[in-house]
């Protein structure tokens, strides 16, 4: 009869272990999930500040976007679609 309750004795204990590893890994992971979240957020306020800055201090930067160049035929230059002068000038003309 001794043998079994120091048995049961030890699988307590090494449930218990397990139980306060698994305790310890859960938490680690939490903490480093806030502290990564936490950092993600700073970088984001810190980029937005910077680019209210720039405009701020420089209000010649929020001119200075400048629209796509409609001219600019991305499919035209791979060669995948003619340009709109090609298809222009080859296209017949419309019966008058």
């Amino acid at each position: 009869m001794r043998t079994s309750i120091s048995t049961n004795h030890q699988v307590m204990q090494r449930v218990k272990v397990g139980l306060v590893g698994l305790a310890a890994v859960i938490l680690l992971i939490g903490l480093a999930s806030a502290v990564f979240s936490a950092a993600n957020r700073e970088r984001a306020a810190e980029a937005a500040a910077a680019s209210k800055v720039e405009v701020a201090v420089n209000p010649a930067v929020a001119n200075t976007i400048t629209p796509a160049d409609p001219a600019k035929e991305p499919l035209a230059e791979l060669g995948v679609a003619p340009t709109t002068a090609e298809a222009n000038a080859t296209s017949p003309e419309a019966p008058r």
